[in-house]
C-alpha cells in the first residue's frame, strides 16, 4: 500500500493536535435495542462511561484529565443504510475473537471473518459484522501497522 503525502506544509497548531477523531455518532432505528446491543461490546473496547440522553445515548472512552473520545446512538426512525463501516481498534487477534463472540453473543449478524484478510494489508486479522440496525462495522488487528511517512 502507498501512502500519499498530501500536506507539505507543517500544521500550525501541531501541539494541539493530540487526536485525530473526536467522536462517532451513529444514527439508529430502535435506540432501547441499541443500547443493549452496543453496551454488551463497546466497553470491552474502552468506551466504559455511559450518559444517556433525551436523544441520544453516549458511551464516552475512559479520559481522566484529558477529552475523552465518544460514540454516540442517535434516534432516527428514518434511518437510511449506506455502504459506511466502522472500524475499531484491537491489539491482538485473541483480542478480535473475544470481541467477535461478544458482538454475536450480542445478536450482532455476522458478515465475514474472524479472520487474516490478505488483500488489505500484511497481518491485517479482522471481523466484519452488522448492528440490529444493519450498520456496518469492523474489530481488527494490525501485526504491521500503517505508519504514514
Amino acid at each position: 500500500m502507498e501512502t500519499i503525502e498530501l500536506r507539505c506544509e507543517p500544521i500550525e497548531n501541531h501541539k494541539m493536535k493530540t487526536r485525530c477523531f473526536d467522536h462517532i455518532d451513529l444514527r439508529v432505528k430502535d435506540m432501547e435495542v441499541a443500547i443493549e446491543f452496543y453496551g454488551k461490546f463497546l466497553p470491552q473496547l474502552g468506551f466504559v462511561h455511559e450518559s444517556p440522553g433525551e436523544d441520544f445515548h453516549t458511551f464516552y472512552a475512559a479520559g481522566g484529565d484529558r477529552p475523552s473520545e465518544f460514540f454516540c446512538l442517535t434516534q432516527d426512525t428514518n434511518h437510511q443504510l449506506n455502504g459506511t463501516r466502522i472500524g475499531f481498534w484491537a491489539d491482538t487477534r485473541e483480542e478480535v475473537d473475544r470481541l467477535a463472540k461478544l458482538v454475536r453473543e450480542a445478536g450482532g449478524k455476522t458478515l465475514e471473518g474472524p479472520e487474516i484478510c490478505v488483500d488489505y494489508s500484511p497481518g491485517y486479522y479482522a471481523f466484519f459484522f452488522e448492528d440490529p440496525d444493519g450498520n456496518k462495522l469492523e474489530i481488527c488487528c494490525r501485526e504491521s501497522p500503517v505508519i504514514a511517512g
